[in-house]
């Protein structure tokens, strides 16, 4: 591939989203799925505070998780915490240049040079499959309401990617097999249809939607407006885990220019609470001087204190 190709990029900006097979090794996938396992022990048992709750969609979330019998979490919060186990792990795949590299292709950062870190340390988190009851995520775009009207939708779809450029990549990588992702290809770059706007909010099948199916070591990067879903099975109480699928977005520093837009992205990326610790003095990674410039520009976001949520429920 010359530096003139970007595969990636130009799948992104057609169909809203691009899967990336085997972007991690056997031996990989093997290494992460058992700290991903342990970190989730960890959750469920009651020793880590930071999780998402069935029946919850979005943020905030309860402080103490439901019972197995009612659904339990489906995902663990803040997986570069300094207090997680198998932070040092985590910290190892989320700044691995083989991630990274994805990034500044579809952040049109590839092969740039510069005085200053262009990405932005933002979230890394784990999707778990909930315990003995299946679980469904509605029909939405992550940062604009589904109670925009046609003409408001289409202002908010250009301001956030303007040109077509992103201000943030986001991925799903699955350590098991994985299908529970139900994208719209295309609907990053247009309003709902009337049938769209008109569905239930779990609609079980809409026009054109597809299932994006990844095997272990398999990626997605997506944008993060395109209409979308999640479906999750759930697994026995007690059972082995049936998903394990690292749930990362990555940014780009200084996009959007327009400062409601920068307020909008805050709140995207702070109303998960990273803001609250991302400053401390052992929030250091030591691996290196790019992780910590990455951290640097997370940081210079703020706390998060008052940003609110971008969607609710």
């Amino acid at each position: 591939m010359t530096t003139q190709e970007t595969p990636y990029l130009d799948a992104l900006q057609r169909d809203g989203f691009v899967r990336i097979p085997s972007l991690l090794s056997p031996e990989e996938v093997a290494q992460f799925r058992d700290v991903s396992t342990q970190a989730t022990t960890f959750t469920r048992t009651g020793h880590w505070p930071h999780f998402r709750t069935v029946p919850k969609q979005f943020p905030p979330w309860p402080t103490t998780p439901p019972p197995a019998s009612e659904g339990g979490i489906w995902g663990v919060q803040h997986l570069l915490h300094p207090e997680m186990p198998g932070r040092a792990e985590f910290a190892r795949f989320y700044f691995s240049e083989k991630v990274l590299a994805v990034a500044e292709e579809l952040l049109g950062v590839k092969g740039t040079s510069g005085d200053g870190e262009p990405l932005v340390m933002e979230l890394f988190n784990l999707l778990v499959a909930p315990e003995t009851k299946d679980f469904e995520l509605r029909w939405h775009r992550d940062d604009i309401p589904e109670t925009a009207s046609p003409e408001e939708e289409l202002k908010l779809l250009h301001s956030k990617s303007p040109q077509g450029k992103q201000s943030h990549a986001q991925y799903n990588l699955a350590l098991c097999p994985d299908a529970s992702l139900i994208v719209i290809p295309g609907s990053h770059r247009r309003v709902r249809t009337e049938v769209e706007r008109n569905a239930a909010p779990y609609e079980p099948e809409l026009p054109g939607q597809l299932i994006v199916e990844l095997q272990p070591g398999d990626a997605v990067f997506y944008d993060s407006n395109i209409l979308h879903r999640g479906v999750y099975k759930g697994k026995p109480e007690g059972g082995q885990e049936t998903r394990l699928t690292l749930h990362g977005s990555i940014g780009l520093k200084g996009v959007p220019a327009d400062e409601a837009d920068k307020k909008v992205r805050a709140t995207a990326v702070l109303q998960h609470g990273v803001g609250a610790w991302v400053h401390r003095d052992d929030a250091a990674f030591g691996i290196g001087e790019r992780p910590e410039k990455m951290r640097a520009n997370l940081v210079a976001m703020g706390t998060g204190e008052g940003v609110g949520f971008s969607l609710k429920g």
